[in-house]
This record gives structure tokens, C-alpha cells and sequence, in this order.
């Protein structure tokens, strides 16, 4: 049996759905009846407690189940690397006549007999199809355990259904190695009969976004039109989802904010823009950006981003500073250390996406962390945090919370997932067997980075008079400036300045946006093919590290390595 190690997410949000089967053995809940059945959390220190006490009627709801599981699972290094950089997403139709298929001389199972294994003392089984599935052997291996047994005893698909960018050949391929029966035809379909799509009403979205998952939608746009403007059009910027798009209403949402030294608020949307109003242009950029030029060095775990998973906007809200300050925060008497942030949206065990940053960054005015609720002098797309979401400008992309629900003081990090266990570096000698999450400081500040984006790799280029005209971005995170950029068209034997940078006005250490260049590039006569590279310099004197194999990390994070493309010319 293959070894399988580490926690990875486990992500159930609000779906709008309508009915679900009862073979579940769940219900669904709004957040305000979620309260009342899992009352209030320990979070944090002693004394700060967590509870949903906001208004149903969101549109969004937490299903809790005793018959499913969506994990996306983590394999050994060994086994890992088997898996193909970009293996095939199938339709579930050709996902069904290849994996969990019934198989002669297999014992038969009911969904009452796999109804009995729902933890690790009866064994811990699934279904899947035909397929019924022992997985104790991976919770053993696996420190969420506890999360993975709210699903034990039931069907995945329903999960795989919300989750769907873990329902792929490769992960299926490792699945059927925990296989141990088949299941009942007469149960086969019943956990997902008059089971509606989750991802229904999402909103709609413009054809050009290039998408690296489907459900949930995740995109970006060509790299030649993402530099034709210094202020991404909102339709343009890409687009980051963990879970389905909660469908929330201003006149029901509500912003909770409590802690300690702070008194407990509850804003609407109203309440937050009294606040003075607050513009800012800031980048924000996906920690994963760049991911499918690390994974030519070897495989890692994490949709395949091309360069780009970055865009640029104006932003207008309120102060973070100025709502802390609001409910009675004073930075220089308190014990906090850090600020969390959480989302509308919950997995199986009713925690939402969140993440954190330390108090200093969201208290001082120099920071600009701002409560936007408009983007580019427009409501936030819904795709983009609607009503409200947190901006950090200069941090990785995952702590600027979208569809922001409660703001927590506190004197630890956030323990969501995505703060704890995932968005950190590593080593490239860390594998999948020997990572220990807890080990490494969560991403906040950006490295400096690059991109060639016109002309693209592999395309073949006119000549203009012996030149060629090349255009791209640069960004550092941390508010540090781009002072310079430097380009190669010798694969990086000699290097020159590019002339033309294009930035707003905000200086270190409030550069928030990005940097827009572009150059000529003369060509030697009878020249066929040129290798360009491109690298950029901060104003801390920050550049680029060469290459990726001295970046590599398992989860293919803070790729900033020289940005290279190969053209033809004619």
C-alpha cells in the first residue's frame, strides 16, 4: 500500500444548495443555526471566544456531514512524484468508466455496511462509484485526521462535487489503491440523487481569464493583455477562489470585530463606510504565481499558475488602523501580537477560510491595510470579495480575506489551514515525507519579481528595423520600490537596463503597485532566435535568484527565479 503523509486542505463553503440526500446523515444549517449546534470555539488565547452569531439569510450555509469526505491528498515524495506536473482533468462520465468501477471477485457492500466504519477503531471506510474504499491507513499518516472523520462512513463524491479540482485521474489513480470492495448497485447514485450544483450561481466571468481550475474558479488572464494597463481592469484581474463564491447581501452582512483590548463591534456594511475613506493602488499576487516554471525542476502540489497570478488596482475603504482604534485598541498596552481575518465561506468543520498578520502591519498607518469595499471606484466584483475584504498591501494574496466576516486581535496566528499549512517555504531538499509545516513562518512580504509577458514564449516575432519591442511587469512586496529592471537577450551572458518603467507615485516604503516595463531590442542581422531573460531590482537592492532549482520548495510558492522565454524571429 502507497504511504501517504502530511495535512492538506480539506474545503467545504456555502453552496447554494437546496436539497441534499439523506443518505448524508447531515443537515443544512445557516451560520446562525451553525452557532447554536457547535456553540462557541477556544481560539487563541484563554478567554477569546469564537461563535457565528451573525445574520442568516446570506445565501451561503455550512452542510454538516457524517457521510462524505473531500481531502486533497498529499502523497509521499515517492509516490508524489510519480504524479505528472499537469495531469488530465476528465469529465466525472469519463472519471466513472475508469476509476471505481465494479470489479469481479471484489466482496459487495451496502452503504449501511460502510455507514459502520466511521472511525479508526471499526476502520475507517468510503465509497467512490462502484468503489468501496479502506482509508484508515491514511489517516494514520495524516495529522488532520480529526477533520477527515467527519467524513467517515459515506460517499466522497458529494464533496468532490464542491471540491472538484482534487476530482482528477492522478489523485483517482492513488485512490484505488485503498480499494476494498465494491458497492451495492442498488446504493450506487443515492448519496448524490437530487444533490444541486454548488457552483450554480457563480458570477459570470470574461472569456479571456485563462482558468488553472474550474471549480472553484481560478484564472488569469493572457500575459499580453495583462500589461496593457497599469490599473488592471476589474474584469481582467485574475481570479483566486479556494471555494464557491458565497452569494452575500449587503443588507444581512455584518462585520464582526472582537478580541483582546478591543471591544466587541458588529458593522454593517454602512458602519464602514463612515469611516474616512481611504485609497490606496496596490498589487496583489497569488503565492503560487509562477508555479508552472518551478515544476519543470520537479513536481509540486498546487494549481499550475503561469507568470499571470498577479494584477494591479486602486483600492478604497477604511482603515484597518482606524476600526481597531474604533473599538478601543491601543497598540501600545496591549498583549495582542497579531490580527486575524475571516472569510463567509466554511469547510466540513464549520471554520472559515482565514488567515493573520502581525498587529504591527495592521495598526500602523504607514502599513495601509484597508477594509475595501470598492475597487477601481467600483463595488468589489463579487469574484473579489463583495462586500468587503481585507487589502494588505505588499503581502502574499491569501491574507487579504475576501468576503471578510470577523476580524479577530489575538496573541497568536490565525489556525486556519491556509495560515498553518500551506503558504510557507521550504527547502528544496523538503519532501512530502519530511515537511513539517510548523517549522516555517507563514508567507507575508512578497520577494521581488519579473515577467516577460509580450512577446510570449515560443511565439515567432516580425523584425522592425533590426528590433524587437518586449514589455512586461515587475513587483516587490514589503511597499519596496522598483528601481530598476534588467533584460538579457543572450540567455543571460550579458545584461543591459530597460528605459521605459511605469508605476504610480507612491514611494518606498508604500510602493504597493507594480511596475510596468518596456524596452527595444535590437537583433543581429541573421539572427533566427533569441533567449531573453529578464530580472528586477528593488529599492533594498533585492533582485531575483537565477534559477529554480536553487528555490525549488514542494509547494511551488515565491517562484521568482529569472523570468526566460525563447522567440523565433523573422
Amino acid at each position: 500500500m502507497l504511504a501517504v503523509s502530511k495535512r492538506v486542505a480539506i474545503a467545504l463553503s456555502g453552496a447554494h444548495w437546496t436539497s441534499l440526500p439523506t443518505s448524508f446523515y447531515g443537515c443544512l444549517h445557516s451560520r446562525q443555526h451553525c452557532n447554536k449546534l457547535h456553540g462557541h470555539a477556544n481560539h487563541g488565547s484563554d478567554g477569546q471566544k469564537r461563535g457565528w452569531n451573525r445574520k442568516a439569510g446570506y445565501g451561503t450555509a455550512i452542510a454538516v456531514f457524517g457521510g462524505a469526505v473531500a481531502t486533497a491528498w498529499a502523497f509521499s515524495s515517492a509516490d508524489f512524484n510519480k504524479l505528472k506536473a499537469e495531469a488530465p482533468v476528465l469529465i466525472d462520465e469519463e472519471l466513472k468508466k475508469r476509476f471505481g468501477v465494479r470489479k469481479p471477485g471484489l466482496p459487495e457492500y451496502s452503504l449501511d455496511d460502510v455507514a459502520k466504519h466511521a472511525s479508526v477503531d471499526d476502520r475507517v471506510w468510503v465509497c467512490f462509484n462502484n468503489g468501496v474504499y479502506d482509508i484508515t491507513d491514511f489517516i494514520s499518516h495524516h495529522p488532520g485526521g480529526d477533520k477527515i472523520l467527519l467524513g467517515a462512513g459515506g460517499s466522497v463524491e458529494p464533496f468532490w462535487t464542491l471540491y472538484a479540482v482534487h476530482k482528477r485521474a492522478d489523485v483517482l489513480e492513488l485512490f484505488e489503491t485503498y480499494r476494498i470492495g465494491n458497492l451495492r448497485e442498488d446504493d450506487v447514485g443515492v448519496s448524490t440523487a437530487n444533490m444541486t450544483d454548488p457552483y450554480a450561481l457563480e458570477p459570470r466571468r470574461h472569456v479571456a481569464l485563462k482558468p488553472a481550475s474550474k471549480t472553484p474558479f481560478n484564472g488569469e488572464p493572457p500575459l499580453s493583455l495583462l500589461v496593457e494597463h497599469l490599473i488592471t481592469p476589474n474584469e481582467l484581474f485574475f481570479v483566486r477562489n479556494h471555494l464557491p463564491v458565497p452569494d452575500v447581501k449587503e443588507n444581512e452582512y455584518t462585520l464582526e470585530v472582537s478580541g483582546l483590548g478591543v471591544r466587541e463591534l458588529s458593522l454593517s456594511l454602512a458602519d464602514i463606510k463612515k469611516f474616512p475613506r481611504h485609497t490606496i493602488t496596490a498589487a496583489v499576487q497569488c503565492g503560487g504565481n509562477r508555479r508552472s516554471e518551478m515544476v519543470k525542476v520537479r513536481p509540486v502540489k498546487g494549481l499550475s499558475w503561469g507568470a499571470a497570478a498577479i494584477s494591479n488596482a486602486t483600492w478604497t475603504g477604511a482603515r484597518l488602523s482606524d476600526v481597531l482604534r474604533a473599538a478601543g485598541l491601543d497598540e501600545t498596552n496591549t498583549e495582542a501580537k497579531h490580527v486575524q481575518f475571516e472569510g463567509l465561506d466554511l469547510d466540513p468543520t464549520s471554520h472559515p477560510f482565514g488567515a493573520s498578520i502581525p498587529l504591527w502591519k495592521a495598526v500602523e498607518r504607514i502599513g495601509e491595510v484597508i477594509l475595501a469595499y470598492e475597487m477601481n471606484g467600483e463595488p468589489l466584483p463579487r469574484d473579489h470579495g463583495y462586500p468587503v475584504r481585507v487589502i494588505v498591501p505588499g503581502v502574499v494574496g491569501a491574507r487579504n480575506v475576501k468576503w471578510l466576516g470577523r476580524i479577530i486581535v489575538s496573541d497568536v496566528e490565525s489556525d486556519s489551514h491556509w495560515q498553518q499549512n500551506d503558504y510557507k517555504g521550504f527547502a528544496p531538499n523538503v519532501d512530502w515525507d519530511t515537511v513539517d509545516f510548523s517549522k516555517s513562518p507563514a508567507i507575508q512580504e512578497m520577494p521581488v519579481v519579473s515577467a516577460i509577458c509580450d512577446p510570449g514564449d515560443g511565439e515567432t516575432v516580425t523584425l522592425v528595423d533590426g528590433k524587437i519591442n518586449v514589455k512586461g511587469y515587475a513587483y516587490s512586496g514589503g511597499g519596496r520600490k522598483i528601481v530598476r529592471v534588467d533584460i538579457s537577450s543572450d540567455g543571460g551572458a550579458s545584461w543591459r537596463e530597460v528605459e521605459t518603467l511605469e508605476s504610480d507615485a507612491a514611494e518606498h516604503p508604500k510602493a504597493w503597485g507594480w511596475t510596468l516595463w518596456k524596452t527595444q531590442v535590437e537583433v543581429p542581422k541573421g539572427t533566427k532566435s533569441l533567449d531573453l531573460v529578464v530580472k528586477a531590482v528593488d529599492s533594498n537592492y533585492n533582485t531575483q535568484p537565477e534559477n529554480f532549482e536553487n528555490i525549488w520548495n514542494l509547494r511551488g510558492v515565491l517562484s521568482h527565479a529569472y523570468h526566460r522565454i525563447s522567440i523565433k524571429l523573422k
